[in-house]
């Protein structure tokens, strides 16, 4: 498994230390023993789970800016947790309203040693943090416009949204609202997923 995850890696450009691709495919193994009671993910196999799960959470990192972030609508903690486990020096939010995900989380934390993520069960909408993020992160969370619409009390004067998407949002990104600014959409390539991938980063206009 990591052979297999440190070849993904390497393919898409990305430099983990050993000891962090080990806790990675631990979360695997954990998602894949898991997933078999709390239906966690669709994805049964641990070896696409690697390339779907992990790698395809990991390509963002390049563009990510800031300390602190939140994962909304983290799922089993998708992007947020293997984000975490390669960035130690920086902070974690993860939301998600359904208590299996947030136990599975929190039970990833615990056997992994993860001391940078904060797990937390609540709708977006009800979560109401004294301190702000720099980055709003979702994946497969909802359209552009709810997204922004759900979260605009969660970042910084000067933070950005992260939305991981699939295809092209064309129609998303022609519907969004006058105060906010799309900073770039990057087409992502993750080696061993054949569908598109795309990260739209968004800012509100001063």
């Amino acid at each position: 498994m990591q052979t297999k995850l440190n070849g993904l890696l390497t393919e898409a450009g990305l430099t983990i230390p050993v000891s962090q691709q080990q806790q990675l495919v631990r979360l695997v193994e954990l998602l894949a023993k898991w997933n078999k009671a709390y239906n966690l993910t669709s994805v049964r196999d641990p070896e696409q789970m690697l390339s779907r799960h992990i790698v395809d959470s990991l390509v963002v990192l390049p563009f990510l800016s800031g300390h602190r972030f939140i994962d909304v609508g983290t799922g089993p903690g998708l992007p947020g947790l293997p984000l975490a486990i390669v960035q130690p020096e920086k902070e974690f939010v993860l939301l998600d309203s359904l208590g299996k995900r947030i136990r599975f989380i929190r039970q990833v934390c615990h056997e992994l040693g993860i001391n940078n993520v904060n797990a937390v069960q609540s709708r977006v909408e009800n979560y109401d943090p004294e301190t702000k993020f720099d980055g709003v992160i979702s994946r497969a969370f909802a359209s552009l416009n709810d997204m922004l619409n759900w979260c605009r009390h969660l970042p910084t004067a000067d933070g950005q949204f992260y939305a991981l998407k699939g295809v092209y949002p064309q129609a998303e990104l022609d519907t969004l609202p006058a105060h906010y600014n799309v900073e770039k959409v990057v087409e992502l390539k993750v080696p061993g997923v054949d569908a598109e991938r795309h990260l739209v980063i968004i800012s509100t206009r001063g």
